[in-house]
């Protein structure tokens, strides 16, 4: 539904409500590479990463950013991705991409230093977030620079901003339900918002933001099915919609003709001193 995140799937019951290892999931993170990564590696490259540099990618979910990492610091350069459950990342491992399980919130970072230190639609999810952005500092070496990337669905709930008739208003409502299961599993809504503030109180310098979401685009649509197909029978459980709205509303999205948006994708960034 939302652009809520590829990396960390833990158990069915708690923690992240998307878990990797459900058939969905590497659909959506297709459709979330389409959306995001263009964007994530313009900042990638106005951070200037390049050539012979160190990357951990953290939460990695998909192939697409270890592989376009690789692509950016060459055979003498080295990625390390990381996440929860490496099962759709495995695909980028190479001289160059590393593939590891890793609990960035648990296990002690990866030593070495980095010069870059990047994490899309993660942190949201992680219930110590705290710790978890200290272990990503920790790994940076003097000068590295820390890219976080994530949702702020407070700043946008709708699925449909333009709310023009029934169909507009069922996405939404069916929106919103999707958001009551992320905040009981302790998901922070209003998360992304914060990150320039908490980079600053984290001792890094030359912060900066901005925000992306698309308002209409295929990959929505691929996206919003995937993941109502995902989270259904959490949906139906809990009260919050019932197979014939879901069933509904998946028509409704199969049509293209609703204007389907995510949450923004809030990216800040910093660099260690």
């Amino acid at each position: 539904m939302t652009a809520p995140g590829p990396g960390h799937g833990h158990g069915p019951d708690h923690g992240y409500l998307l878990d990797n290892q459900q058939s969905e999931a590497g659909i959506r993170f297709g459709a979330l590479a389409e959306l995001f990564d263009p964007g994530t590696f313009r900042h990638v490259d106005r951070l200037g990463i390049t050539t012979g540099m160190r990357c951990w990618e953290i939460g990695a979910g998909g192939p697409s950013v270890p592989a376009g990492l690789a692509a950016r610091v060459g055979p003498t350069g080295a990625v390390l991705a990381t996440d929860i459950d490496v099962s759709w990342a495995q695909g980028a491992a190479n001289e160059v991409v590393e593939v590891l399980r890793h609990d960035v919130a648990a296990d002690p970072p990866p030593p070495g230093g980095f010069d870059l230190v990047h994490a899309r639609l993660v942190l949201v999810h992680v219930t110590d977030r705290a710790e978890a952005l200290r272990r990503m500092i920790q790994a940076l070496r003097p000068g590295g620079v820390l890219l976080l990337e994530d949702a702020d669905p407070g700043l946008q709930p709708l699925l449909c901003p333009d709310e023009s008739g029934p169909e507009q208003r069922l996405a939404n409502r069916l929106r919103s339900g999707f958001r009551e299961l992320m905040a009981a599993r302790g998901a922070d809504l209003a998360y992304g918002r914060t990150l320039p503030r908490l980079l600053r109180e984290a001792g890094l310098d030359d912060v900066q933001a901005d925000a992306y979401f698309p308002i209409a685009s295929p990959a929505c649509t691929v996206l919003e099915a995937a993941t109502v197909r995902q989270i259904r029978d959490r949906l139906v459980a809990s009260g919050l919609a019932t197979d014939e709205e879901i069933d509904q509303h998946l028509k409704n999205v199969a049509t293209g003709r609703l204007d389907l948006a995510t949450a923004p994708l809030v990216s800040a960034w910093g660099r260690r001193p």
